[in-house]
């Protein structure tokens, strides 16, 4: 069984904390292998106070939609006051440096999900420039990559795209823990805090997470499942178009359509790339949303059955999923255009791919899959380069 990097901290608290005070960036998966959350572990610690506490998107317990703001609350357990670090104003996602005068040790314990867009690997970077101007010590306590750690797939975002689901230039799968990324942060981006990152024991790059012994978390209200986290890579680009990512129904991004879609004609379009497309299978479907996009409308779509995960390509699957889509309703297809992250003068769309390239081809007669993916293999072979320096496992 895999042991988090938490218990590694438990056991011996001296090899990593300094000085006498902690502050956590945890939520609801921040949990030991004795199933006790840090801030049990931490609020009577006999060696070290706990004295802040932060929260991510979602909140300490992963109750809020996605992008919803999270206010500030008082923790139940410890009595504090647990700052928000996902608010209304991009200003938000980042610490008070005030807030950390009474903390020599920042602790950051929450699961990822091995993809670019999801935030807290972003929450873990900003609190690491933080940390650097308050001079306070950055503590990473490392979690599988659920996902694993082995395959990645994708282009690296753009300058000129990057966001709080792309601050920096990683592939949509990148293979990493947070413990690897938190590296990657601090010497490639050049953010040069103090960190000390507390490695798992017993997990393999290969691994699955239902491989590691730990029990699944669902790290935000629409990630339930580890086949949610599987296609993830690749499906949350639906959240830059204005089709269903399934968010209101019990399988969200495995699910996805919109109210014009015909399951029967999409599941036979979709049949003329299968050849390219390992490891899954689609069935037609219609679902009604809960809420969010169409609530209450009755979609028609498909959904996605990973049948080899190890072949499954989730990134290039969705590119074309959209494809499809575009060559049978072109008129209908449509871009989702409010605000998103806190980014008003770029598309979703751009933002979650990380360039422009997609929205400006997706429709025209030379769209190629083979070129697309072709096409990011020179920047993923430099970035495994880059990666490499930073693998602890």
């Amino acid at each position: 069984m895999t042991l988090a990097g938490i218990n590694q901290l438990l056991a011996k608290p001296e090899q990593y904390l300094k000085g006498k005070t902690v502050g956590l960036i945890v939520n609801h998966t921040s949990l030991a292998n004795d199933n006790q959350h840090l801030i049990t572990h931490f609020k009577s610690h006999p060696a070290f106070k706990l004295n802040a506490l932060f929260a991510p998107e979602h909140g300490l317990y992963g109750i809020a939609q996605d992008m919803i703001e999270i206010e500030n609350e008082i923790d139940p357990i410890s009595e504090l006051n647990v700052s928000s670090l996902y608010g209304i104003t991009e200003e938000t996602l980042e610490p008070n440096p005030d807030a950390l005068v009474e903390v020599d040790n920042l602790i950051f314990d929450i699961q990822d999900v091995g993809a670019r867009y999801y935030t807290f690997i972003y929450t873990m970077a900003k609190c690491m420039g933080i940390c650097k101007k308050s001079n306070t010590r950055m503590i990473i306590c490392d979690r599988p990559n659920p996902i694993n750690g082995i395959s990645l797939e994708g282009n690296l975002v753009k300058e000129g795209f990057r966001s709080f689901v792309g601050q920096y230039p990683l592939p949509n799968r990148h293979g990493m823990t947070v413990g690897e990324l938190a590296l990657f942060f601090n010497h490639e981006i050049d953010i040069g805090c103090e960190l000390k990152v507390v490695p798992m024991a017993d997990w393999k790059r290969e691994q699955w997470f239902d491989e590691t012994g730990l029990p699944w978390v669902p790290p935000s209200p629409n990630m339930p499942t580890l086949d949610t986290a599987v296609v993830y890579p690749g499906m949350c680009l639906i959240e830059g178009t204005q089709l269903s990512e399934g968010r209101g129904t019990t399988r969200p991004f495995e699910n996805f359509g919109a109210p014009y879609i015909d399951p029967h004609k999409l599941l036979q379009r979709i049949k003329k790339d299968i050849d390219k497309l390992p490891g899954v299978i689609f069935r037609p479907q219609f679902f009604q949303p809960m809420f969010q996009k169409y609530q209450g409308e009755v979609c028609g779509g498909l959904q996605i059955h990973v049948t080899d995960r190890n072949q499954f390509k989730p990134f290039l699957t969705t590119l074309a999923l959209l494809r499809a889509i575009a060559e049978l309703y072109p008129n209908d297809l449509k871009w989702r255009t409010e605000p998103y992250e806190f980014v008003s003068d770029r598309l979703a769309i751009d933002l979650l791919y990380g360039n422009a390239h997609l929205r400006e081809t997706i429709f025209n007669d030379t769209f190629s899959l083979d070129a697309i993916e072709n096409g990011w293999e020179e920047e993923l072979n430099s970035f495994k380069e880059v990666r490499n320096n930073y693998l602890i496992y």
